[in-house]
C-alpha cells in the first residue's frame, strides 16, 4: 500500500483559509496519512481535526512546518516528491513510474511558489496545463495513484454518511 502525504505550500491565513482546508479533507476523504502545513495557521489544524475526530480515521495536520526541511526529510527516507503544477510533465504520461513509489509527498501550493522547488522536487507533475483549482488537482492525482481512494473505511467514525438515492441520512454510531 502506498503513504500518502500532502505539503500545503504558500498558505496565507488571511487569504487561502478555505481552499487549504479543502486541500486538507480532500487528502483525507481520498486516502493521504496527513498534511504538512508550511505556515502556522492554528484555525486549519483544529478545523480539520474536528473533522477526524467526527468522521474518523487517523488523518494528522501539523503546521509550521520548513518546506525544506520536510521534503529533504521525506527523500532521505525513501520518499518521492511529486509537485503539483500546470507548468510539469501531464500525470498520464507519468502515472506508471510514479506507481512504482511506496512513500509519495505531493506538493500542493497557494501562491506563487518558489523556483527552487521546481529542481527540488522528484516530479513536477500537472493535471493539465491550464490554470485549475489545487483541489481538484489533489483530486485526480490522489485518485488516479491511489486504488484505494474512493472506497475507504474511517475506523472510528462518530458519523457516517448512509448513501440515498434521494435525500440525506447520517448514522451517528
Amino acid at each position: 500500500m502506498v503513504y500518502f502525504a500532502v505539503l500545503r505550500l504558500g498558505h496565507r491565513p488571511e487569504r487561502d483559509q478555505r481552499v487549504t482546508t479543502h486541500v486538507g479533507l480532500t487528502a483525507r476523504a481520498l486516502g493521504a496519512a496527513g498534511m504538512y502545513l508550511a505556515s502556522a495557521d492554528k484555525y486549519i489544524v483544529e478545523g480539520i481535526q474536528d473533522v477526524v475526530d467526527r468522521w474518523g480515521g487517523d488523518f494528522f495536520i501539523k503546521d509550521q512546518i520548513k518546506w525544506r526541511t520536510c521534503i529533504n526529510r521525506w527523500k532521505e527516507s525513501g520518499g518521492i516528491v511529486l509537485h503539483l503544477t500546470m507548468y510539469g510533465i501531464p500525470l498520464q504520461d507519468i502515472e506508471e513510474l510514479i506507481k512504482k513509489s511506496d512513500r509519495i509527498l505531493i506538493v500542493v501550493g497557494a501562491e506563487k511558489v518558489p523556483g527552487e522547488l521546481f529542481g527540488l522536487a522528484d516530479y513536477n507533475v500537472a493535471v493539465t496545463n491550464q490554470p485549475h483549482s489545487e483541489v481538484a488537482g489533489l483530486a485526480v492525482v490522489l485518485d488516479h495513484l491511489n486504488p484505494t481512494a474512493l472506497v475507504r473505511e474511517f475506523p472510528d467514525a462518530k458519523l457516517k454518511v448512509i448513501p440515498q438515492e434521494h435525500g440525506k441520512r447520517t448514522d451517528t454510531g
